[in-house]
């Protein structure tokens, strides 16, 4: 595993309600390549919104968040780093109901400018690494709350991105469900060399990664290193 930061953090401060709520108050965090970091605090402790910031999904009041070679707050068009270097994937999966499975992957792969039949092809790829081999043209209503979560996970890697952000994967999942995203999480992490960060409230989930950052009041107050990233995850993240 790469010991140059992918993701880092600092002095993060973040506002809403035009200062009356402080999210952020200088959090810090650096994340290295092919590590899977769990992210843990009560309700409104600023988890999310660090997340959603690494995601370039909102940006900081003041401090730094590079991810990769971006310094996102310095960038101006941020919709090419959104589709190429991070792909999210939230608890409840934001299929759209209208769309098929495959149809769903293919979403963000626009973004790419891929031709149809290439979408088409990877969609199908997708789907049967994460197992729903044969779920293509079944909608979101025909499916299992665990296989929606799939096909929300193979969206995220749809244009392969080298990070994966994830907010409470597993939290609207029985516990098998649950289990099983997170198996293909750390299956997709060791095989591929995927950087994982992974919000979360159940210590359980949290234990199934390699560090534990504990966020309180808008700040990072704990680091645990639970296990080494495998070697695998050395070279293949992108």
């Amino acid at each position: 595993m790469s010991s140059e930061p992918i993701i880092e953090i600092s002095g993060v401060v973040k506002t809403f309600e035009k200062g009356v709520i402080a999210a952020l108050r200088g959090a810090d965090l650096s994340v290295r390549a092919g590590e899977w970091v769990a992210i843990v605090g009560p309700s409104g402790c600023g988890k999310s919104t660090l997340l959603h910031l690494i995601a370039a999904l909102d940006v900081p009041d003041c401090g730094t968040v590079r991810v990769k070679d971006h310094v996102l707050e310095t960038k101006k068009n941020l919709s090419h780093f959104r589709a190429r270097d991070v792909g999210l994937i939230f608890q409840l999966h934001n299929l759209l109901p209208t769309l098929t499975a495959a149809e769903n992957v293919q979403v963000p792969m626009f973004e790419a400018g891929m031709s149809s039949r290439e979408r088409s092809r990877r969609a199908q790829e997708l789907l049967a690494l994460v197992g729903l081999d044969g779920k293509e043209k079944q909608h979101p209503a025909e499916l299992s709350g665990g296989e929606r979560q799939r096909v929300a996970i193979a969206r995220a890697l749809a244009n392969e991105p080298p990070i994966l952000l994830a907010d409470e994967p597993t939290g609207s999942l029985d516990s098998e469900a649950g289990r099983h995203v997170l198996d293909l999480l750390a299956r997709l992490r060791d095989e591929r060399g995927l950087t994982i960060v992974m919000v979360t409230h159940d210590a359980d989930v949290a234990a199934r990664a390699d560090r534990i950052i504990r966020m309180l009041d808008g700040r990072v107050v704990g680091d645990e290193t639970l296990r080494a990233a495998p070697a695998a995850a050395s070279g293949s993240a992108h």
